[in-house]
């Protein structure tokens, strides 16, 4: 089987590092990002199956990517994680308004980002109505 591949994108190097290591062992094939036009173009080349989004990034924020990723129909199926140190409320409302699947605040437990990107994983990969709705949890 072949691994699932995140996008992981944040500019802190030594948090990169260290979730990719964490994401490595869990036997995730882990994908960097730098920056939000950095991401944009990681999309496009690599196609992830799961995106880890910082929101305050250099030359285009997280909220802009993810906006921009859930509008395009190639990439609107991709499950957006905002990994973020911003905890406001207005932050995690203007998050899931640009459509992302979940908020994660900095600092996080491994364990909890861990167990959403599997959950995400596999919603993303249970099939799908006419209406993109789980076609898994209207039959049971």
């Amino acid at each position: 089987m072949e691994k699932k591949r995140i996008l992981l994108v944040d500019d802190e190097e030594d948090l990169v590092k260290a979730v990719s290591f964490r994401l490595e062992l869990e036997g995730y094939h882990v994908i960097e990002a730098g920056d939000g036009q950095a991401a944009l173009d990681k999309v496009e080349s690599e196609h992830p199956d799961l995106i880890v989004l910082d929101l305050m990034l250099p030359k285009v924020n997280g909220y802009k990517v993810c906006g921009l990723l859930k509008s395009d129909a190639r990439y609107k199926h991709i499950p957006i994680i905002m990994f973020t140190a911003r905890a406001q409320d207005a932050d995690i409302k203007m998050s899931e308004e640009v459509g992302a699947d979940s908020y994660i605040t900095k600092p996080f437990e491994p364990v909890v980002l861990m167990a959403t990107i599997k959950d995400l994983l596999k919603m993303a990969a249970e099939p799908k109505d006419i209406n993109g709705e789980s076609a898994v949890s209207k039959n049971s």
